[in-house]
């Protein structure tokens, strides 16, 4: 059996033979297949407005210079990649690291409590994290009641939804982000877009795209303005082609993982690994993370993981704290009180998942995790 990675891309020759076609155009880049791949990401989430870019922390950066003013005191989980705290140190604002729920999101009722004890806090960063939606109601609530920006980062969403409402819509929030990385939903190699219902942020958000440029052809045919910093973030005509050709199989891909996810649950009752939330058909899950309380078991997290992988199965952790890392820490960051998070880190690890996981392959992860576990 080959090695089983936590997760990787399913590409087929469908789609091999879109970025082919695109490959024997006339565009490789700024051509129409991103337009059209725009639009097929509104389509699908429901948003007004979609700009395709590079990667996902491109789009997290882009929408944070939309969002934030430097000085902004955000709101955000310590339980993510680096890039979605990153992105708001990059405009020069200020994140402020709250404690999550047991289910990995981070905890909103916490997040009222600072906005009620400082006002001056101007906007909120949520994950979706694993692909569990975050509680749409209360994040319309937040947002009315204290007036301040959303982000939503969906990198790990794409598909989910909370009380009908898609994941990347804005229904409740300014701008959304989505990533199209390999072990994604769906991939464009590398690869992202910022959603959005504001027609203001999405024509900032062109312009940041491409250098803060505007062409302006009723001047002159070659003339173009410059009025603001911006950045080259712009994503290639054929890995739009990619992303188009893997939208049309998003919704099996999505009923895959959830297949697999629910798999896991069940092979998993009455052992001493537990799922990170009960199996819920919200979650799009990107990732099926359990936990396991090590101080039951005759091994520790960091001995679990190298002799799975020495049977052939890659687990990976989602995440380290970001509030705990080397560069934060030196900025005065790491002591804020967040026990479950935490007790997260202690715990908690991601399974293989992905939609062409075999039957056979997961049978063997599950086998070999519990053999592993109660050795």
């Amino acid at each position: 059996m080959n090695f089983i990675p936590y997760g990787k891309q399913s590409i087929d020759q469908s789609d091999v033979d879109e970025v082919c076609k695109v490959l024997k155009s006339d565009f490789l880049t700024t051509g129409p297949k991103v337009e059209e791949f725009e639009n097929v990401i509104c389509e699908f989430t429901g948003a007004k407005y979609a700009v395709a870019v590079s990667n996902g922390t491109a789009a997290l950066h882009l929408a944070s210079l939309s969002l934030l003013e430097a000085n902004d005191k955000v709101l955000t989980t310590p339980n993510s990649f680096l890039a979605t705290a990153n992105s708001i140190m990059y405009v020069n604002a200020k994140p402020i690291f709250v404690d999550i729920c047991e289910d990995g999101n981070i905890d909103l009722d916490l997040c009222e409590n600072y906005l009620k004890k400082d006002s001056s806090i101007k906007a909120l960063y949520v994950v979706h994290f694993s692909g569990n939606p975050i509680n749409q109601q209360k994040l319309k609530y937040l947002k009315e009641k204290y007036n301040i920006k959303i982000l939503e980062d969906c990198a790990h969403s794409l598909g989910a939804s909370f009380d009908g409402i898609k994941a990347g819509s804005c229904a409740n929030s300014d701008c959304s982000i989505l990533s199209f990385h390999p072990v994604k939903h769906i991939t464009t190699g590398e690869g992202g877009a910022i959603t959005t219902n504001s027609y203001e942020i999405y024509q900032r958000l062109l312009r940041l795209r491409s250098h803060g440029m505007e062409r302006k052809h009723e001047i002159a045919p070659w003339y173009y303005e410059m009025n603001e910093l911006g950045f080259n973030y712009r994503i290639t005509d054929f890995q739009c082609a990619l992303g188009i050709s893997q939208f049309k199989k998003l919704d099996n891909f999505v009923r895959r993982r959830k297949e697999l996810a629910f798999n896991y649950t069940k092979a998993f009752e009455n052992s001493i690994i537990k799922p990170l939330y009960p199996y819920t058909e919200n979650s799009s899950y990107h990732l099926c993370v359990v936990r396991v309380d090590f101080s039951k078991t005759a091994i520790n997290k960091k001995e679990l993981f190298i002799k799975i992988k020495e049977l052939g199965i890659g687990l990976q952790l989602h995440y380290i704290p970001i509030n705990k890392q080397p560069f934060y820490k030196s900025l005065g960051y790491g002591n804020e009180h967040t026990p479950i998070m935490d007790k997260y880190y202690e715990e908690c690890f991601s399974l293989p998942l992905y939609p062409d996981l075999s039957d056979e392959e997961q049978i063997y992860v599950i086998k070999c995790l519990l053999e592993v576990l109660y050795v």
